[in-house]
């Protein structure tokens, strides 16, 4: 019975020095301290602005570089007179004591934001036709809106010879839209070198094309 007790009483005194042993082996819990917080990215809505602001950007500077282009052409001639078959305001009834606001004329010389204006929004046509100092063989031909006034209008393109006679150098439907990166619309079309001297211009506009007036600020005759 003695035996027995003090067997018991080893056992008692081994586990509890089990129990301390297995406590003390188990890692206390660290909590770091005078950590930095890692920055926040971005978030999506923000990189998607930043990316349209750098696009608009571009689009304004490639505007800026072919502009920029046409007006110094060397080869660009501006128109030294015009007339047109309608005026803005002006009726063969009531015919203006002075030059209109929307006459022909501002659409002669380089560009300077005075344009002519149709006298007629959606019914029938209407055309400007204009004339230049120097007649060339022609190439090219440009013609300048502002903005949201009917580049969308315009359905044909005759050149006028130095005897007076038109070729049609372009028809067809207008696939121009005004451009939101400036204050102009460039109207453009190419064609090969004719073979005549070219010395005016003539523009016919669809006006239910563009239910709108019409107006246009310069036309430029590119050629040799």
């Amino acid at each position: 019975m003695k035996h027995l007790s003090i067997l018991m009483l080893i056992c008692a005194l081994s586990l509890t020095a089990c129990d301390k042993k297995t406590a003390s082996e188990v890692p206390a819990t660290i909590t770091p301290t005078n950590t930095v917080p890692a920055p926040n990215p971005p978030t999506t809505v923000e990189s998607s602005q930043e990316t349209v602001d750098l696009a608009y950007k571009q689009a304004l500077v490639n505007y800026a570089t072919m502009e920029d282009g046409y007006i110094n052409d060397p080869h660009a001639k501006w128109a030294a007179s015009a007339k047109a078959s309608s005026t803005y305001g002006v009726t063969q009834d009531t015919p203006p004591a002075s030059p209109p606001n929307y006459g022909p004329e501002k659409a002669t010389g380089a560009v300077d934001g005075n344009t002519w204006s149709n006298n007629n929004t959606d019914v029938g046509l209407d055309w400007l036709e204009l004339g230049y100092t120097k007649p060339v063989n022609a190439t090219e031909i440009r013609i300048i809106f502002k903005p949201n006034t009917g580049a969308e209008a315009v359905t044909k393109i005759e050149l006028i010879d130095t005897d007076g006679k038109l070729h049609t150098a372009w028809s067809g439907i207008s696939d121009v839209k005004s451009d939101s990166h400036a204050t102009r619309t460039w109207f453009v079309r190419k064609f090969a070198a004719t073979s005549y001297k070219a010395k005016g211009v003539k523009i016919t506009l669809a006006n239910n094309l563009y239910p709108g007036y019409k107006e246009i600020d310069a036309v430029q005759l590119v050629g040799e």
